[in-house]
């Protein structure tokens, strides 16, 4: 039996304000168990300038079980990071960061954080996503009249995906936008109520990110008037959608790449890290010559990219088109190149222009692995990133077989793809491996910002989770990605049972025509389900988190908030859990919400909970009673 320990988060049951400017008074608090002490002083320290700074907490009262202490808080930094110490009638000393409780002093990286940034749109916190790869969603009668680009494979809708180059690249099936538009009903039936596409530009490739024109959609796609027309049938469901900018690189196609190439002159020609004096060696991305990397010391590029009304990244945003936000891809690459690093300098430019010509936007930038360092508030409102949730699921959930694949090059390998790690496949962990890797990977994220998280099982970059899912895990999956804080996200196809072996495989044509199969059926009300109980609760969307059990085969969780809670078990087997009388209250008026679960009492006051085998179920609780 795990016994409860001091909590406090970023949510609303302990910091008063999570949108603060410089120079305001932010009150935070503490929630101590009656059991932890007693203790002689609580006080918060901060470390404004890189000095600190301490201020006494008060006691304000007590509920059934816990101690609450109260503390002001002075923002003076844009991330204004502060911990709580505890100081025991004993003499002993513990310090609360968002990474646990320790009995030595902590890292400021690791602190609770205020950020003075302004804040996303509060839209971005509520959302489900829904990702969709264009080429493979749904293909109008309209595309049938538009003529197979000079680097395609024509394929038909139901052919199988060719991973062996070219194909991996070139393969073409042909959806449009307008294919989109005639399948929103099915969007809107799952619930998801953010739709979040991969690139639109004209490029040489199925996957759009070798972009030749930032200017244009692909005619392939049905075009600028497509677009338009997408963009406003998702309005007018109340639904919102993003775009994919590549800030890293252009293709060699690119019109700025073509006027700088081989002519030192253009004005383009500051635009990428040309290496030889006639510009025709280059840098590129993981060397890809097909992908040139942008210089953004160039101020031109910077004009015509990222600046003000004119640029790129503002002409998506307003009308006629209207876009809700971008998602950049490769931000963590962005800007750097050996000593250089002008990531911040760009991040924070697009976050300006887009807050000046539409501050209802979001921006999210895809950092795949530890994002910490750029995820302080300043610019993105939350990452595509995987070890902090997707990961750590994987190696709880997933049972490989063993199924051969091919690979790029035609070899064929068995070992299952994991994120590109060559590691053997994908590691084994346990929950409690889960919860720490959760813990470790957002320790250093202000909660504001670990709420903007994209959190995926997979997407277009990744193998499908149901490929290696153990048997009876997907619910699990699933419902953690909708029940944990962060942005909850569908890759479209999950919800037919689709799988591919890793993230070209897994861009499958969605087979419209099976959505009655019995396993299909069953899959899409799971998702159903699920999503409607993220949506249906909003505790889940920006309550607290408190981790009230993490072992083998199962992990316990609360969402709270002063309305409502929600208890969560997730479960890879079976798994019979005493939880101390403390960790919960309001138990005995328990609403069950989803899952085939016991909850019950223990002879001495505990809380039992206990399934038969993989389990992903969830209760509705009383709210936090707030002194």
């Amino acid at each position: 039996m795990t016994h409860p320990l001091p909590h406090h988060d970023g949510s609303p049951l302990y910091v008063s304000d999570s949108a603060p400017a410089l120079g305001d008074q932010v009150r935070v608090r503490v929630r101590v168990p009656e059991t932890y002490g007693p203790l002689r002083a609580v006080r918060t320290r901060s470390n404004p300038d890189h000095e600190p700074a301490w201020t006494d907490a008060t006691r304000v009262g007590s509920t059934p079980g816990w101690e609450w202490w109260e503390a002001e808080v002075r923002v003076a930094n844009p991330r204004h990071g502060y911990r709580f110490v505890f100081v025991h009638e004993d003499g002993a000393v513990h310090w609360l960061n968002q990474s646990g409780l320790h009995t030595g002093e902590t890292l400021d990286a690791e602190d609770f954080a205020l950020v003075a940034h302004p804040a996303p749109p509060a839209w971005l916190h509520t959302s489900v996503m829904y990702q969709i790869f264009p080429d493979r969603f749904a293909r109008s009668t309209g595309a049938d009249d538009r003529p197979t680009p000079d680097w395609a494979i024509p394929a038909a809708w139901t052919d199988p995906v060719d991973p062996v180059m070219p194909g991996r690249v070139a393969q073409f099936y042909g959806g449009d936008l307008d294919g989109i538009i005639e399948h929103l009903d099915h969007l809107q039936g799952l619930g998801v109520d953010l739709v979040y596409l991969t690139p639109v530009f004209p490029a040489a490739s199925n996957h759009r990110y070798d972009a030749s024109s930032f200017a244009t959609v692909d005619p392939l796609l049905g075009g600028d008037e497509a677009y338009q027309r997408l963009i406003a049938a998702v309005h007018e469901r109340g639904m919102r959608i993003i775009g994919d900018l590549t800030s890293n690189h252009s293709g060699d196609r690119h019109e700025w790449f073509r006027a700088a190439y081989g002519h030192p002159d253009a004005p383009e020609s500051s635009f990428y890290y040309f290496t030889n004096a006639d510009n025709t060696a280059y840098e590129s991305w993981l060397g890809y010559s097909s992908l040139p990397k942008f210089d953004w010391s160039s101020a031109e590029l910077r004009r015509r990219f990222i600046e003000g009304a004119d640029s790129v990244v503002a002409h998506w945003l307003k009308a006629p088109f209207g876009i809700d936000g971008w998602r950049i891809d490769v931000a963590n690459m962005t800007g750097r190149l050996g000593a250089i690093d002008l990531n911040a300098d760009v991040r924070q430019t697009l976050r300006e222009t887009m807050t000046a010509v539409n501050p209802d936007t979001i921006l999210l930038g895809e950092s795949t692995n530890d994002a910490q360092s750029d995820l302080q508030g300043d610019a993105w409102h939350g990452a595509m990133t995987y070890p902090s949730f997707t990961r750590p699921v994987w190696g709880w959930l997933s049972e490989p077989t063993g199924t051969p694949y091919l690979e790029a090059d035609g070899s064929t390998s068995t070992e299952p793809w994991f994120f590109t790690q060559p590691i053997g496949g994908i590691p084994r962990y346990d929950g409690a491996e889960v919860v720490a890797a959760i813990t470790r990977f957002t320790a250093g994220i202000p909660w504001r910002v670990r709420l903007g998280n994209m959190q995926p099982l997979d997407t277009h970059d990744t193998a499908r989770f149901a490929t290696n899912a153990a048997p009876g895990t997907i619910p699990v999956a699933v419902g953690l990605a909708m029940t944990l804080p962060g942005l909850p996200v569908v890759f479209a196809g999950d919800e037919f049972g689709l799988t591919g072996a890793d993230g070209e495989s897994s861009r499958t044509p969605i087979p419209w025509d099976s959505r009655t199969d019995p396993a299909i059926t069953e899959r899409m009300a799971l998702y159903r389900e699920l999503i409607a109980l993220r949506r249906d609760h909003a505790v889940l969307a920006t309550g607290g988190l408190r981790f009230v059990h993490a072992g083998a085969e199962a992990i316990v969780f609360v969402r709270e908030s002063a309305d409502e809670t929600v208890l969560v078990l997730a479960a890879r087997g079976a798994a019979a859990i005493e939880l101390d009388p403390l960790a919960l209250s309001g138990v005995e008026d328990a609403e069950p919400l989803t899952g085939e679960a016991l909850l019950a009492f223990g002879h001495d006051g505990g809380v039992l909970l206990e399934c038969d085998g993989p389990t992903f179920a969830a209760w509705r609780l009383p709210g936090v009673h707030v002194v």
